[in-house]
């Protein structure tokens, strides 16, 4: 099984990285060359430009940082009309519902399977292959790239036959996700305001009934003022709160602590805390409670 590869990021570097481990032929690219060079040096084909990365593949992965990116790379590179007829195009990338239904139409017109995989899992997760990969698409075409996710993860949900059930998936994930850094934030923001030492809170909140990865992770980063080195930055963070409340607004679903939690990360942003970790929106109450 050939594999074309675009975009080599924080997540898609280690992913194909362990795609040339597992010993697949894989040929990547991406807007800057460092990551190509270091996945050429395992032994990997390095492509000069997206199409040349799809042209005679069997299977494109693309991990691409947002909307804007993959419209660019996939359609307007014109990505599609490189793959052969019968080829599959796998998306890991957090994208909106909209792109979603517009990207299965285009594969569709084309001849071309598509499967909506985004992720769960920071980079450390991703370089031990240990994603969670959130599944959704044709069930023929997830069949023949299952041994895909295989490598790169320890389970591969399935959520349908639509590529946008994959998506809208992540994104209320997500959006559960920055719930969960906006309570801590005021959370701790209360034990402070009564003189309670923020790490010892966030120690007991995190051992007891809130142990659970993502309240243990983005806990500790708070209780240390820890936000570099990034995780997943806090203006993609707003991203995916805008996307969430996008496809939310496309269902009829009101979602009014979408909208809280939109404008504490523009709040962030309007404060410059756009390249520091997701953890640094817990800053945002710290502020208002003048405890910064």
């Amino acid at each position: 099984m050939k594999i074309g590869f675009v975009g080599l990021g924080m997540m898609g570097t280690p992913m194909a990285a362990n795609l040339v481990k597992a010993g697949y032929p894989l040929r990547v690219w991406n807007r800057s060359q460092d990551p190509v060079a270091a996945l050429t040096a395992l032994g990997a084909e390095g492509a000069t430009t997206p199409r040349e990365a799809a042209e005679g593949a069997d299977v494109l992965i693309s991990m691409l940082a947002d909307d804007a990116a993959t419209r660019a790379v996939i359609i307007d590179a014109h990505v599609l009309e490189a793959l052969k007829p019968g080829a599959i195009h796998v998306n890991m990338a957090t994208v909106s519902v909209v792109l979603a239904g517009e990207l299965e139409r285009l594969h569709h017109e084309n001849g071309i399977g598509y499967i909506a995989a985004p992720v769960l899992g920071r980079v450390n997760v991703a370089e031990a292959g240990q994603l969670n990969i959130l599944a959704a698409g044709d069930p023929q075409a997830l069949a023949v790239v299952q041994p895909l996710f295989d490598v790169l993860g320890q389970k591969t949900w399935h959520f349908g036959n639509k590529p946008e059930q994959a998506n809208v998936i992540k994104l209320a994930v997500n959006f559960m996700i920055a719930s969960a850094i906006g309570t801590m934030g005021e959370a701790v923001a209360l034990a402070q305001g009564y003189g309670v030492s923020r790490t010892g809170f966030l120690d007991l909140v995190t051992s007891t009934i809130f142990a659970s990865p993502v309240y243990k992770g983005y806990g500790d980063a708070i209780a240390h003022d820890r936000f570099e080195p990034v995780g997943f930055k806090l203006a993609l963070g707003l991203k995916d709160v805008r996307l969430t409340l996008e496809a939310a607004e496309k269902a009829n679903v009101p979602l009014p602590l979408g909208s809280v939690l939109r404008d504490n990360h523009l709040d962030s942003l309007a404060h410059g805390e756009g390249h520091l970790d997701w953890a640094a929106l817990s800053r945002v109450s710290a502020r208002r409670a003048a405890q910064e």
